[in-house]
């Protein structure tokens, strides 16, 4: 089960959402430390305590992240950093 699971819908149509999904796995990249790639409409991503996953549709995003022991306890930070990150590559990629 995932620590973090988060869903929002978006307007901005398939190609548009992975512009924006690109930029975000790029600022959250630099600072949390996570690689990844896509693997069809899906971006995973990992590094030491975090892996997940970030599936897009031409209508919604869902972020899934399961936290490693250590971790656990920031779950309300990173997941508001998250939440965060999900409403500014919606505004990135053309708003809702």
């Amino acid at each position: 089960m995932a620590d973090i699971d988060l869903k929002r819908s978006h307007d901005l149509g398939l190609k548009a959402a992975r512009v924006a999904a690109d930029k975000m796995a790029e600022d959250l990249g630099k600072k949390f430390g996570l690689s990844g790639g896509w693997t069809g409409n899906t971006h995973h991503f990992d590094r030491p305590g975090v892996t997940g996953s970030l599936h897009l549709t031409d209508k919604e995003s869902h972020l899934t992240v399961k936290l490693g022991f250590l971790l656990k306890g920031m779950r309300g930070p990173l997941e508001a950093a998250s939440v965060r990150e999900l409403e500014r590559a919606r505004e990135f990629g053309g708003g809702c």
